[in-house]
């Protein structure tokens, strides 16, 4: 994954606004080794995304392993972070089905998503996907400040029999 693109991303204003901070830029290289890592030692992680014919990087979409400090670990999780400019063509879904496939044919049995109450968008990516909300699985996230309207966090989860096909476009 390009740093210098991953960076700008993490500092969109409206992407902070749905995560509550900006990590620095040390911080973002950071999690670029460690997605590399991961995708290393388990075969799947967080993707480049790429739209064919156009921009070149839009955001990155995938498998991740869920933070250990949060009440839905142990995990494996399907998560999208996409440029602003980006969002609403599909491309969270798109890229996301193949990721589900990738993360069951490795032989996962159940994959997550979770979101903040708020992210609507993303609750609809994770419904279309084929996920069901799990109420009594939703957290408080715990590096997001109590009062925060961002801290209350709703789980999906998804198993291989769940999943929808993938569809080409």
């Amino acid at each position: 994954m390009d740093r210098a693109p991953f960076a700008e991303l993490n500092a969109h204003p409206l992407v902070v606004e749905a995560l509550g901070s900006s990590p620095t830029r040390a911080q973002s290289d950071a999690l670029v080794d460690r997605f590399n890592e991961e995708m290393a030692r388990e075969g799947w992680g967080l993707w480049a995304v790429q739209v064919a014919g156009g921009p070149g990087f839009v955001g990155m979409v995938g498998l991740h392993r869920v933070n250990a400090a949060l009440p839905c670990a142990p995990a494996v999780e399907v998560g999208w972070r996409l440029h602003p400019d980006h969002w609403g063509h599909g491309y969270a879904t798109e890229a996301a089905a193949p990721s589900l496939q990738a993360g069951f044919e490795s032989g996962l049995d159940e994959i997550v998503a979770f979101t903040t109450t708020v992210n609507t968008r993303s609750q609809a990516v994770m419904t279309r996907l084929g996920m069901v909300r799990d109420p009594g699985g939703d957290f408080d996230h715990p590096s997001l400040p109590e009062g925060s309207p961002l801290r209350r966090h709703v789980l999906y989860r998804v198993t291989a029999s769940q999943v929808r096909p993938t569809v080409a476009p």
